[in-house]
């Protein structure tokens, strides 16, 4: 019996070297078999690819075949992941803004981390060198583009939302690691809410097992309701921190729309 490898319908993957973030970065490309709009396809850049991609991918290639019922539009859908062997290290590092010093909660009881705070080089090379390709190799709309991450790179979506607003359209956050440097993102989140008038859409979901994470998740939506910023809560039931993606995506695209 003759056994061959599984391949993914429509997608491309590629290794893509940053010179900026010095790091080759996994990308996975889901791209529809529908005819383009006149103004291209949207797009979803998923954080965490190795991870969230597929479930990504297939969430959209499914329900974008009737999207009068689904409120989900054909899409092209860009993983960004990394390489397993370095997976652990390089989040802490990629999705983490620079800081002059860090403060670890007692949970973590001194494990090590790694090297953090590259969030500056990351985002660059998004900017500067993925999104580019990505808008010069396939037909997108630049005009409904939405990043999604969870957990640490939920984290890294609210920061990009928060110094960088332009970037996207819409983010959404799930689960996001609003604790990490003892809820620095709160401060970026004020001084946004002080200076940028161009409002982003913005989805937070969170599990509803996820204690301290729905605490901190609800806090922060209501600063920015506070300031009549229309960020949208949403706390899954029954979920918790490793089994909340595959029950928000369908949510989550709908968002976008």
């Amino acid at each position: 019996m003759k056994h061959s490898a599984v391949t993914l319908e429509n997608c491309e993957q590629f290794i893509f070297p940053s010179v900026l973030a010095e790091y080759s970065y996994e990308i996975c490309v889901s791209i529809p078999k529908q005819t383009p709009p006149i103004k291209g396809f949207p797009v979803h850049y998923v954080l965490d690819g190795s991870f969230y991609f597929q479930h990504a991918r297939d969430v959209v290639k499914l329900q974008s075949r009737n999207t009068i019922k689904t409120q989900i539009e054909p899409a092209i859908v860009v993983g960004i992941g990394h390489a397993e062997e370095t997976m652990h290290a390089r989040r802490f590092y990629d999705f983490t803004a620079p800081a002059e010093s860090y403060s670890y909660p007692e949970r973590l009881h001194g494990r090590t981390l790694g090297p953090h705070g590259g969030a500056l080089k990351f985002i660059e090379f998004i900017e500067q060198e993925l999104k580019p390709y990505i808008e010069s190799t396939y037909p997108i709309n630049t005009r409904k583009q939405s990043l999604f991450g969870h957990s640490l790179s939920g984290y890294f979506a609210l920061w990009v939302l928060f110094t960088k607003p332009e970037l996207f359209q819409v983010y959404l956050a799930s689960s996001p690691s609003i604790w990490w440097n003892n809820h620095e993102l709160t401060q970026y989140a004020q001084q946004y809410l002080d200076t940028t008038p161009d409002q982003k859409r913005l989805l937070l979901t969170v599990g509803e097992h996820e204690k301290f994470m729905v605490d901190d998740a609800t806090a922060l939506s209501q600063l920015l309701n506070n300031h009549h910023y229309p960020a949208e809560l949403f706390i899954a039931p029954d979920e918790n921190h490793a089994s909340v993606v595959p029950t928000i995506l369908s949510r989550a695209f709908r968002f976008t729309q």
